[in-house]
């Protein structure tokens, strides 16, 4: 019967016819080529247990070897056409005795009743042909063969790295690969088994082997020294040139030093010299301060009191019946007097109206600005009734000094409103006390002469404290 579906190679792709005994197979023979030879053999083993005879294993291979023959082959009709006389053996080794399937294709191994079983099948078409109802089925069960035959192909495949099915061209050209590989294989087999009978003949002697190792270790310990050396010499080198290093360090710490001596003499120079510059200044800051706390006018001219007589620096000014004072102490009173009420004026920026003040030490004058009419401010001991004259122009300078004190005085209150003067002065008067000399009144000239220096004391206390403030 003819097959109307067909199959293709999968290596060149041409549509190949598959043999009808392929696609007849009945289930159980499907059962039997899907099985693995292991599995086969299982199942005789398992037969021959449940049988009457208990058969050794090794009874059930020669049984299996006797009885099963290989399957047909799958991709051609006849397998007289397969070129090689090469087979697979049950455990997957290739010999010589069978028909050679393809490589790493998948089989398996049916029993000889099976195969004559199947080939009686074959051999009465005719008988089969009587049967219409079998011939019915038959064509009905295409499909189901259809599977079938994808289910073997797909089986073969998957026990190999090769699909199927192929042609036989194909097939032809996988052996001649195979058998290549197969003499490259056989010749690195046999250069290995001639490497190993070399190795072994090789073998060297425990002595030899000892010789060996000894000889090892000296060249072991050789190129240690050598690694050794070399060390040493790059010591050597780095030694040398840390030393070169270490020679320039010094150098420039020793001039770093020379250069730091020299600073710090310098800079003991200059801290010496502003510590002298600091006390200087610390000197002088407290000799300003005590200048400024210090009243010079106070100090050139202190006034002061002996007794019932006005002092200035240490001179009595006045005369008393029992004390006589000489004339030239009070000169030199009446002298530093004047100079003190003209410094007074020059400070204050004063200038007398009517009179000038003449200081000349022990004889000093006061002129009149008008007529330039000059009064002696100083006495004598020619003074008496018989000279008039003298005694006149003394009392007339002492008036006029009177005067000056009271234009002084009148300038202080009105720069000063709370400046107000012990004595009030009134022409020859402070006091109510005539300034005025006279033989039986010398007690009356001495208090004047006292209240006098008072007033003087008082201004001299207001210009003293308008230098504090500047």
């Amino acid at each position: 019967m003819e097959q109307n579906f067909t199959f293709a190679c999968q290596r060149c792709k041409q549509p190949l016819k598959i043999e009808e005994s392929l696609a007849d197979l009945d289930a159980d023979s499907v059962d039997i080529l899907l099985a693995s030879p292991e599995e086969s053999i299982t199942s005789r083993y398992t037969d021959h247990r449940l049988g009457i005879k208990k058969s050794s294993k090794q009874d059930i291979f020669n049984d299996y070897e006797d009885d099963e023959l290989p399957a047909s082959n799958l991709r051609s009709v006849s397998s007289s056409k397969n070129p090689s006389g090469l087979s697979r053996s049950p455990n997957g080794n290739i010999s010589n005795k069978e028909s050679f399937l393809a490589p790493s294709e998948s089989y398996v191994m049916l029993s000889r009743s099976q195969v004559a079983s199947h080939h009686n099948d074959h051999s009465l078409p005719e008988r089969n042909s009587l049967d219409g109802k079998a011939e019915e089925r038959r064509k009905a069960d295409w499909s189901n063969r259809l599977k079938i035959a994808n289910r073997l192909f797909d089986f073969m495949s998957s026990r190999s790295d090769i699909e199927h099915p192929m042609c036989h061209e194909c097939t032809d050209m996988l052996l001649d690969s195979l058998k290549k590989h197969l003499a490259d294989a056989s010749k690195e087999r046999d250069c290995y088994i001639d490497f190993h009978k070399k190795v072994n003949v090789s073998v060297i002697s425990d002595t030899e082997k000892e010789n060996l190792q000894k000889e090892i270790q000296e060249a072991r310990i050789w190129l240690q020294n050598q690694d050794i050396e070399h060390e040493r010499d790059a010591l050597k080198k780095e030694m040398a040139a840390l030393e070169d290093e270490a020679n320039e360090l010094d150098k420039l710490e020793e001039s770093y030093w020379q250069e730091f001596n020299d600073f710090h003499i310098q800079l003991q120079t200059f801290l010496n010299e502003r510590d002298s510059i600091n006390l200087k200044f610390v000197h002088d800051s407290n000799q300003l301060e005590k200048l400024q706390k210090t009243n010079v006018y106070n100090d050139a001219f202190c006034i002061g009191l002996d007794d019932q007589f006005g002092t200035i620096n240490g001179f009595r000014l006045g005369r008393l019946p029992h004390i006589q004072v000489d004339w030239s102490e009070i000169n030199a009173a009446w002298g530093q007097t004047t100079l003190l009420l003209s410094t007074i004026a020059n400070k204050l920026n004063f200038t007398f109206q009517t009179y000038r003040l003449v200081p000349l030490g022990s004889f000093s004058k006061i002129e009149k600005i008008d007529d330039d009419t000059s009064y002696e401010l100083y006495g004598s001991g020619d003074f008496s009734l018989k000279t008039p004259f003298l005694n006149n122009r003394f009392n007339n300078a002492m008036v006029a000094y009177l005067n000056c004190l009271q234009q002084l005085g009148d300038y202080a209150e009105q720069q000063n409103r709370k400046l107000k003067l012990p004595y009030r002065i009134n022409k020859d008067k402070i006091g109510d006390v005539s300034i005025r000399y006279q033989f039986k009144g010398e007690e009356t000239w001495t208090k004047a002469l006292r209240y006098t220096l008072t007033n003087i004391k008082w201004i001299l206390a207001y210009a003293a404290s308008l230098a504090s403030s500047k």
